[in-house]
């Protein structure tokens, strides 16, 4: 079975980690379940890799936290999306959040929709068109009278 690696980095303090990173945190587990679904009949499994940043780290370069990569690029490539930046509360201090903007919409916290979305783009890259083959392949060998 092939792997759809997708990585998810937030900064966490002390434990804590800020609303929106909370949000997607859910959006990400939701995620997972569904495509591990739907992606199991085609060969391919979804491998999770969470990522803590620390205060030190997150004060360097904000615009990493909240950041979601699927099969090694990041999530707005896939959806041709784009980042911004934004307030966000106590746990991120001063320092704004990213954001990212997708077909008019900006979302704080990542919904579980998009992530799904990117990583099916993904996951067709993934497969190629041998993929096809062995989904149809597979298909006729169970003589389902698909065809």
């Amino acid at each position: 079975m092939k792997t759809l690696p997708i990585t998810w980095k937030r900064l966490v303090t002390d434990g804590e980690t800020c609303p929106r990173c909370g949000s997607t945190q859910k959006s990400v587990g939701g995620a997972m379940t569904k495509l591990a679904a739907a992606l199991r009949p085609l060969g391919i499994e979804p491998a999770l890799e969470t990522q803590q940043m620390d205060e030190a780290t997150f004060r360097a370069d904000p615009s990493q936290s909240n950041r979601i990569w699927i099969a090694g690029r990041p999530m707005e490539e896939w959806l041709g999306a784009s980042v911004g930046m934004s307030t966000c509360c106590s746990v991120c201090g001063d320092l704004p959040c990213r954001t990212m903007q997708v077909g008019g919409d900006t979302y704080e916290a990542i919904p579980e929709e998009l992530i799904i979305r990117a990583a099916m783009i993904a996951a067709s890259a993934v497969i190629g068109t041998s993929g096809a083959t062995s989904a149809s392949s597979a298909c006729c060998a169970a003589k389902c009278g698909c065809h």
